[in-house]
């Protein structure tokens, strides 16, 4: 029993490994240039802050879920890694957040405040950064259920 709740525990990690190096990878390859009357210009994800967020914040988590992976099971440094989880989760959830809320103004716009929606003239690059934010999204989740696993643990040790 205790061997497959390990097996559990690893599979999680590697998965959330996995999706954050995925919505990093297809953050950092989203650009496109698009002409427009003449006017040339470049949609990249170091054009916006909360892209930039977004991908610090992934990279962050593959490192901490890539370091975890090697950690002992005996190692009583699983009590930090719970505290360590629920930074991590906290930390992909805000820069979600700031991603999903850019690409929510680059699809619709803001006509109050005067933006123009541009995935209209950068479909491509828009349907990158919609994979990227899905990718996130499956980071966060597995996350999270990686801080409910190790809560568990943690409070019920006899269990693991």
């Amino acid at each position: 029993m205790a061997k497959t709740k390990g097996i559990c525990a690893l599979l999680l990690r590697a998965l959330a490994l996995a999706a954050t190096v995925v919505a990093a990878i297809v953050m950092v390859t989203s650009h496109e240039k698009s002409t427009l009357f003449t006017v040339t210009f470049e949609a990249k994800y170091s054009h916006t802050p909360a892209f930039k967020y977004f991908l610090v914040a992934n990279i962050i988590g593959a490192v901490y879920s890539f370091m975890v992976l090697f950690l002992p099971a005996e190692s009583m440094l699983w009590r930090l890694v719970v505290a360590l989880d629920v930074v991590i989760t906290m930390l992909l959830t805000s820069g979600m957040s700031a991603a999903l809320a850019i690409a929510y103004v680059g699809k619709k716009g803001n006509t109050y405040a005067g933006w123009l929606p541009i995935c209209d003239q950068v479909e491509k690059y828009c349907q990158h950064v919609g994979g990227a934010i899905a990718a996130g999204f499956a980071g966060v989740i597995i996350y999270l259920l990686l801080l409910l696993y190790s809560i568990h643990n943690v409070l019920n040790p006899l269990l693991v």
